[in-house]
């Protein structure tokens, strides 16, 4: 257990809910809990409403985490910067819902500058676009003369949105998804905007830190119900009009 720095081993054949309790994860590094188990549909949508993620390395163990404090956003808490309002405002890019998942889990995937590898591996994308097939993860994709520029994606569980990851080709375009994200969630009553773990970035677009007893409380009832959104924009949004989304 976490007390003496053993982390609890998950067996393939332990039911999908199997997870040791979430105050029993390390404080260091960020909220490891177990390792082990797999990457069935069952068991993602099981730890997510638990409040805990996979998260791993090319050739290690599945690593499940719940970090405490947890960093969230509020849906319609997106901070729009005078910089990025005035950008918005003369942008001709456009933004899709769920016209392109796997490419955009592709992208989300691809080497970044001062980043070794990636930890969206092949396993995990190919758990992802299950999910996606079923109807439980959506992307938020930002496209500029038919190119695929900017993007996110992540699970959507009761009125919790689950983010994974997100990606830019072109400067603020991961900015303009998440404010198309937070702004349409606001609108369709979601309760948060789950981001994980903190990051200057984040907190600069109005992410907060929750602790993670307040954040499992909030999923409780969030994710109580264990129903898919599929209410999504069928076409696309101007990015100059996010706001109003």
């Amino acid at each position: 257990m976490s007390g003496n720095n053993r982390i609890v081993w998950i067996s393939t054949d332990d039911p999908p809910e199997s997870f040791p309790n979430i105050e029993q994860a390390m404080r260091e590094p960020d909220g490891l809990l177990a390792a082990g188990g797999d990457l069935s549909s069952s068991r993602l949508l099981a730890a997510y409403r638990l409040g805990i993620f996979p998260w791993f390395d090319q050739g290690q163990p599945i690593l499940w985490w719940s970090p405490d404090p947890r960093c969230v956003l509020v849906p319609g808490d997106f901070h729009v910067s005078r910089r990025l309002g005035r950008e918005l405002s003369r942008s001709d890019a456009t933004i899709n819902f769920n016209t392109c998942f796997s490419e955009v889990v592709h992208s989300c995937a691809e080497p970044r500058i001062a980043q070794q590898g990636t930890w969206i591996t092949a396993e995990m994308i190919a758990a992802f676009e299950r999910l996606h097939e079923q109807g439980w993860a959506h992307s938020v994709e930002v496209w500029q003369e038919n190119a695929l520029v900017g993007g996110l994606y992540g699970l959507a569980i009761g009125k919790v949105f689950f983010g994974e990851s997100m990606f830019s080709r072109q400067s603020n375009a991961s900015k303009y998804a998440l404010l198309a994200l937070s702004s349409y969630l606001k609108k369709s009553g979601f309760a948060l905007i789950d981001c994980q773990v903190i990051s200057q970035h984040l907190t600069t677009l109005g992410a907060t830190l929750m602790p993670r007893r307040a954040f499992a409380h909030l999923l409780e009832t969030a994710c109580k119900s264990i129903a898919r959104f599929d209410s999504w924009p069928a076409q696309a949004v101007p990015a100059r009009d996010l706001t109003s989304i």
